[in-house]
C-alpha cells in the first residue's frame, strides 16, 4: 500500500521519496507497537549496572520515572500522533531545526545501535552463556568471536526480514521478558523465605549526588525509546490512535519490569558483589539454588538438578531478551537513516527500501558491518577484558544515544510554534516545560558520561566505570569523546553527500 506524502517542510519532489515509500507495507498494529516498545525500553543488560549503586538506585529509578520517563512519554505521544510519517524522530527534528540538524541528529540516533549491538549486548550474551553453560570460564578468543559474530548477524538478519515476519522477534522478546523477570521475581520471594534477605534501612535509600551522577545517565538510557516505533510510521495501520495507546501502556509495564528485578538483586546480593556486567546474571544463579544447588561460604553459587535446568532456561531467555533489544533498535534506527537517505540528508544509496522485504536492507547490512568493527576494536582496545569492554561501549552507546535527544526533545515546543495548524489527536501539557526539562537532563547526563564525576571528583572511586582505574581516566575520556566527535562529523558528511538528492528535489518543484 502506498504511503502518503512526507510531511517535512523540506520534502523533496515525488521522485525519490514516493518511489521508496511505495515499497512499504502496513503490518504494524496496536499490540505490535506495544510489544515493540517493551523490547525497546525494557533491557536487561543494564540492570546490574543500576543495581550496583545500591538501594538508592531504586530511589533514583522512581524519581526518573516521574521527572523524565513520564514527560518523555507525553512528548512522544504528541509528536508520534501529529507527525506519523516514516522516519519519526528524523522528520520531527528536521522539520523543527532544518535538514542539517536532522542529518547529524539522525546519524547519532542510528550509529549508537550497531555500537550497542556489537559491544554491550553481545558481551552480555556471552557472559550469560559462559556463566550457565561453560562453568563461568571465559571463552577463547576464537570462540568469543564465533559466538558474538553469530549473535550480531542473527540480529541483522531479523532486521532484514519483512516487517510482517520481523515483528515477531519483538513479540517473542517481550514475552521472554515477562517470563524471565517474572520467574526471577517469584524466585527471589522463595529464596527470601528459605535463606533470608539483605535488609535495608531507610537511610540506604537516601539519594546522593554520586548516585545521581552514576545512575541518571544509565536510567535515562533505559527510559528512552518511546519514539522508536514511529520510525515505521508509514507501516502502522493507524498511527494516530495506536501510538499514544501503546506508549502509555508500555510506560507502566516498563517501570514495573525494571523496579522488581533491581529490587530483587539488591535483596539477594551484597552491593559490593554486584557488577555492571554480571549483576543480574549472578543474582539469577544465586536465587535459582532454591530449585537445586547451593551457595558456598565465599558466595559462589552452584546449580544442580532442577536448578540447573531452570538456570539454563533463564540464560536462554536472557540471551533472547538482549538480542530482541538490539533487533528492535536496529529495525527502527535503520529505517530512520533510510528515510534521511531519500530525503536528502544522507547518501541516496542508503535511502533504498527493498522491494522484496519492504525493509532498508542496505542500511541493515551497514549496521551489521559497524557492529562487527566495534566488536573487534573494543575487544582489542580493552585487551579482551569483558568488564572493560562492557563499560566503555556502554558509556559510548549511552552518551551517543542521549546526545541524539538534544534534537528530539526540543522539537515538541518548536513544532507547537512552527506548525500550530497540524492536527494533534493528543496534546501534551506544558510543552515548553517538558522540552526544557528533558533537554537539560540530557545535557547533564551527556557530560557525566564523558567525564564521570566532573564537578566533584572526576573519575574518582565513586564514579569510575567497572574495570577502569583513576589512572586510566584520560584513556576513557578519549574512548568516549573521539568517537562522539567523529560521529558528529560523519553526520555532517552524510548531509553533504545528500546534496544531489536535495538538488534534484529543488529542480522538480
Amino acid at each position: 500500500m502506498a504511503a502518503g506524502p512526507i510531511t517535512s517542510e523540506h520534502a523533496e519532489a515525488p521522485t525519490a521519496a514516493r518511489t521508496e515509500r511505495q515499497k512499504l507495507r502496513k503490518h504494524f498494529g496496536r499490540f505490535d507497537i506495544l510489544f515493540f516498545l517493551l523490547c525497546t525500553i525494557v533491557g536487561v543488560d543494564t540492570i546490574g549496572t543500576v543495581a550496583s549503586s545500591g538501594a538508592e538506585a531504586f530511589t533514583w529509578l522512581i524519581v526518573l520515572a516521574v521527572v523524565f520517563f513520564v514527560p518523555s512519554a507525553l512528548l512522544t505521544a504528541e509528536l508520534g500522533a501529529a507527525f506519523p510519517d516514516e522516519g519519526g524522530p528524523y522528520i520531527w527534528t528536521s522539520r523543527a531545526f532544518g535538514r542539517l540538524a536532522g542529518a547529524v541528529n539522525n546519524f547519532l540516533y542510528w550509529i549508537t545501535n550497531p555500537v550497542w549491538l556489537g559491544g554491550t549486548l553481545s558481551v552480555s550474551a556471552v557472559t550469560a552463556y559462559t556463566t550457565f553453560f561453560n562453568d563461568g570460564k571465559a571463552l577463547s578468543t576464537p570462540a568469543f568471536y564465533a559466538f558474538t559474530l553469530v549473535f550480531v548477524w542473527v540480529g541483522v538478519l531479523a532486521a532484514i526480514l519483512s516487517f510482517d515476519v520481523g515483528k515477531w522477534i519483538p513479540t517473542i522478546g517481550a514475552w521472554s521478558r515477562f517470563v524471565l523477570l517474572g520467574l526471577f521475581t517469584l524466585t527471589v520471594a522463595v529464596y527470601g523465605v528459605q535463606h533470608g534477605l539483605h535488609g535495608f534501612g531507610l537511610g540506604d535509600f537516601s539519594p546522593t549526588y554520586a548516585g545521581f551522577v552514576a545512575l541518571v545517565p544509565v536510567l535515562m538510557f533505559n527510559y528512552v525509546g518511546f519514539e522508536l516505533p514511529s520510525t515505521a510510521g508509514d507501516e502502522m495501520t493507524d498511527a494516530q490512535k495506536d501510538v499514544p495507546f501503546a506508549i502509555f501502556r508500555s510506560a507502566v509495564l516498563a517501570v514495573v519490569l525494571y523496579a522488581l528485578p533491581i529490587l530483587g538483586i539488591l535483596l539477594v546480593l551484597p552491593v559490593k558483589a554486584i557488577t555492571g556486567l554480571g549483576g543480574f546474571i549472578d543474582a539469577i544463579r544465586q536465587v535459582f539454588t532454591v530449585y537445586g544447588g547451593h551457595v558456598s561460604a565465599d558466595g559462589t553459587a552452584t546449580l544442580g538438578g532442577t536448578g540447573s535446568l531452570l538456570g539454563d532456561l533463564a540464560a536462554l531467555l536472557f540471551i533472547l531478551t538482549v538480542l530482541s533489544s538490539g533487533v528492535t533498535w536496529v529495525m527502527g534506527s535503520d529505517r530512520a537513516l533510510a528515510v534521511s537517505g531519500y530525503d536528502g540528508a544522507a547518501p541516496r544509496f542508503l535511502g533504498v527500501i527493498s522491494s522484496r522485504f519492504g525493509t532498508p536492507v542496505r542500511v541493515n547490512i551497514l549496521s551489521g558491518l559497524v557492529s562487527t568493527v566495534v566488536l573487534v576494536l573494543a575487544h582489542q582496545l580493552t585487551d579482551g577484558s569483558a568488564a572493560k569492554l562492557f563499560g566503555a561501549v556502554l558509556g559510548l552507546a549511552v552518551s551517543t544515544t542521549l546526545v541524539s535527544y538534544l534534537g528530539i526533545f526540543p522539537a515538541l515546543a518548536v513544532l507547537r510554534r512552527k506548525a500550530p495548524d497540524v492536527p494533534r489527536p493528543y496534546k501534551a501539557p506544558f510543552p515548553r516545560t517538558i522540552s526544557v526539562v528533558l533537554t537539560l537532563l540530557v545535557l547533564f547526563a551527556g557530560v557525566q558520561l564523558v567525564a564521570p564525576g566532573l564537578g566533584d571528583h572526576w573519575f574518582g572511586s565513586a564514579y569510575a566505570p567497572d574495570g577502569w582505574g583513576h589512572s586510566e581516566r584520560w584513556k576513557y575520556l578519549l574512548t568516549e569523546v573521539v568517537p562522539l566527535i567523529g560521529f558528529v562529523l560523519l553526520g555532517v558528511l552524510f548531509w553533504a553527500l545528500g546534496k544531489p538528492t536535495r538538488t534534484a528535489s529543488a529542480a522538480t518543484r
